[in-house]
């Protein structure tokens, strides 16, 4: 009688394991594209910083990521228990602050050209400071991606329990944590493999040596600008989805999917932003004012 037992409470473990592994591969490829931009976004991050301080940075960042994941895996199981109609809200204002960051740093790029080619940072204090500033802007937009693959993946999982939402939420945080700051840190080195290769006796690793610090420079630059589209892409995206009338017309159309839901999403993106902006960055102004006056 106790084999029996056993043997049935292994029968239901080797089920509820079955069906989390399904879930887990459906969450993945339902999360894919979302990881694909978090990759981008991420990878630019480390653009412009010293060699030797490339992995630290990154590795930085992927802690912060694992305390992301670790805060909204348990937030979101009971947000989908208590309040299920706050997913999308909350949704949409992590979407909108995406697209808010990708028009500010368009504004900065375009009103600090001169100054940022004129000037380069001299003292180790700036530098340093500029480097947490990096890692914190970092972990801030990996909150909202990491956010939107949960929630992607609580909706993979809404009909299993709780236990099984768990598993699936936890292995899908880690594993596209683990998989999208390992690819990071492979991309940032490639300049170093590049060196080690040039330094080899074997004229084939010398030229592919060559071809990638060649490529590098042109590289990172094509990042930056996907990096920079896969803000107003992912908000943008977020924020159609989340208004009904939007929503429904591109779904009347079949314009949902391939390249018109992609030029929707953009221009609902920087349509947000540049909104987005023009309420913020001058409050964030006059806030600046007060707190210099009151010092």
């Amino acid at each position: 009688m106790a084999f029996a037992s056993l043997f049935t409470l292994l029968d239901d473990i080797t089920a509820v394991l079955d069906d989390v592994a399904l879930m887990t591969k459906m969450a993945a490829k339902k999360t894919a594209g979302v990881v694909g931009d978090d990759l981008a976004l991420n990878a630019n991050q480390v653009t412009g910083v010293a060699a030797d301080r490339e992995l630290p940075i990154v590795w930085a960042v992927a802690k912060g990521s694992l305390i992301n994941k670790v805060i909204l895996v348990p937030l979101a199981l009971a947000i989908s228990y208590f309040a299920p109609w706050l997913v999308m809200p909350l949704l949409m204002i992590g979407g909108a602050y995406l697209c808010f960051e990708g028009v500010e740093k368009l504004l900065h790029k375009f009103t600090h050209k001169h100054s940022d080619t004129a000037t380069a940072p001299t003292v180790m204090t700036d530098e340093l400071l500029d480097e947490k500033a990096k890692i914190r802007g970092a972990i801030r937009t990996d909150f909202i991606l990491s956010a939107e693959i949960i929630i992607i993946a609580l909706g993979v999982v809404a009909h299993m329990g709780m236990t099984q939402k768990a598993m699936v939420m936890s292995i899908i945080g880690i594993g596209m944590t683990v998989l999208v700051y390992g690819l990071v840190a492979g991309i940032v080195k490639l300049d170093d493999i590049g060196n080690w290769l040039q330094s080899k006796s074997s004229a084939a690793a010398r030229s592919v040596g060559r071809g990638l610090i060649l490529l590098m420079p042109w590289f990172m630059r094509a990042l930056a600008v996907v990096g920079m589209l896969a803000m107003f892409l992912v908000g943008g995206g977020i924020i159609v989805h989340g208004l009904a009338p939007v929503s429904e017309f591109l779904h009347a159309h079949h314009w949902e999917n391939g390249l018109p839901g992609m030029l929707a999403s953009l221009v609902v993106g920087l349509v947000t932003g540049a909104l987005v902006c023009a309420v913020v960055l001058p409050l964030m102004k006059l806030f600046n004012k007060s707190a210099a006056a009151t010092h």
